[in-house]
């Protein structure tokens, strides 16, 4: 995962291949447009999740006059789905579900809290949710044991985990994997608190990464770079 701040002209058009990313505006206005006609604005806590698949040429750019402050996570696609077609999914902060809990709330952009689903579609599984939670307040959040994960504080303090490890602004906690089956984690705050969670299932393949494309060979790598220079991706 990335954490930015930038401004107007940073992120110009560019490509991706064979990966998701899932960006998450913290502070400012940022336009994202593609190759395939997409165009749209996202604004802070909102998130927009991109499926590059066989091949995608996007920029990221905040508005004028705006400094942009995101998190932005790349999920790699299995074998199968790194050629899948490009799609993007925006999601706005005030259209996703939220779970409700004394003293905290849950904002679910993928995979579920308790019950409590998004119908963000997924090639691999992940759940992404946001926790606010107020001084003295704890949630149990549901996961599967399989997951790989980690927290990210955007705000205040809290204890994670059966061992209660504490975790302060813009801290990452990693997750310990379950032996088996499902598993719960809880979260108690210490002063006011606002967190990210992200976790997945692991795909369990090789992984060849250069620049803006993550495949499963040195050929495939080859291959996009190929493509890319031939005009090839939107297409």
């Amino acid at each position: 995962m990335m954490e930015d701040w930038f401004q107007q002209g940073t992120f110009d058009f560019h490509p991706h291949r064979g990966l998701e990313t899932v960006t998450y505006v913290i502070e400012g206005k940022l336009k994202h447009e593609d190759n395939n006609g997409g165009l749209g604005i996202l604004k802070p806590g909102d998130v927009q999740w991109m499926t590059a698949g066989r091949g995608v040429l996007h920029s990221e750019d905040p508005l004028p006059g705006e400094t942009v402050h995101s998190l932005q996570l790349w999920v790699n696609l299995p074998s199968t789905k790194k050629l899948t077609d490009p799609r993007y999914q925006d999601l706005k902060s005030a259209n996703m579900p939220l779970r409700e809990e004394p003293g905290a709330k849950v904002r679910v952009f993928s995979g579920s809290s308790k019950g409590v689903a998004a119908e963000t579609l997924n090639h691999v599984p992940v759940t992404m949710v946001e926790l606010f939670l107020e001084p003295g307040a704890s949630v149990t959040q549901d996961l599967p044991g399989s997951y790989n994960g980690f927290f990210y504080v955007l705000e205040g303090e809290g204890q994670f985990g059966k061992d209660k490890t504490r975790g302060v602004k813009n801290q990452v906690l990693w997750l310990d994997r379950a032996e088996a089956g499902d598993s719960e984690i809880v979260v108690t705050a210490t002063s006011s608190l606002r967190v990210l969670l992200y976790a997945g299932e692991p795909v369990r393949e090789p992984v060849v990464q250069h620049g803006p494309f993550v495949m499963n060979t040195r050929e495939e790598i080859k291959q996009a770079f190929d493509d890319f220079y031939a005009g090839k991706f939107g297409k």
